[in-house]
């Protein structure tokens, strides 16, 4: 049964994701509740900071810039963000594992206690079995790809090839025991993939590649979609 707290968020999603006004009857039939008590949330929600714009029989709007306190989570979203944060806390490079511990023990802090308890009693864990040696290289993969600066790279393939390229890398797959990283290469001038246990040597250009992060992701999916990319061989 959905409890009043989940209706209330999902309300507020509801209202975010509309560029323009929404009337109540369509509220009411996107989350399974009537017409009244669509009014009634609407009045919680305004109680409770939410600047909502409209009426009844015209339709509402939330203004932009409202956040959402930390702390209005329901229960499901809380598990995703705890099991997520701890699986980044078992698998990933020291810095963002710790990054992970961190944001974890700052949602925890603004929670009410009744939720705050039931994240540090949490069943959800996400063990690392193994004993790998996190790649050195990930780290300053993370930044190039934030900052979207070009590195040059050292690199072996599977064949034990040596190569030292320019590529402007933009995305990075967190599989089990693996890392791949998605780049444009300046020699082979098309994408490719790497991976980062393969890396011999990295270091920034210090300068920003002529694209933006969100066009490099968008041609390297039209390109998946054509054709399957595998990792430099």
């Amino acid at each position: 049964m959905t409890t009043r707290a989940t209706r209330l968020l999902r309300m507020l999603d509801e209202l975010r994701q509309r560029r323009g006004a929404v009337r109540g009857a369509q509220l009411a039939e996107r989350l399974g509740v009537s017409l009244r008590t669509v009014y009634r949330d609407i009045e919680v929600l305004r109680s409770q900071g939410a600047e909502i714009d409209g009426d009844a029989g015209v339709g509402y709007r939330l203004r932009p810039g409202f956040v959402m306190p930390p702390m209005m989570f329901p229960t499901e979203e809380l598990e995703a963000l705890v099991l997520g944060a701890r699986w980044v806390a078992s698998h990933a490079d020291p810095a963002l594992a710790s990054a992970a511990n961190r944001a974890l023990l700052r949602i925890t802090g603004v929670l009410p206690e009744s939720l705050r308890l039931e994240v540090e009693t949490s069943g959800l864990f996400a063990p690392h079995w193994g004993q790998r040696e996190p790649e050195p290289w990930v780290p300053a993969l993370r930044i190039a790809i934030r900052e979207g600066h070009a590195v040059r790279m050292h690199y072996r393939d599977a064949e034990g090839r040596d190569s030292e390229r320019v590529v402007w890398p933009f995305a990075m797959a967190f599989l089990d025991d693996l890392r791949l990283i998605a780049a444009w290469c300046e020699s082979r001038n098309d994408f490719r993939h790497f991976r980062a246990d393969r890396v011999l040597s990295l270091e920034s250009t210090g300068h920003r590649y002529p694209e933006t992060r969100h066009q490099l992701l968008r041609s390297w999916e039209q390109q998946c979609l054509r054709q399957r990319v595998g990792p430099e061989q």
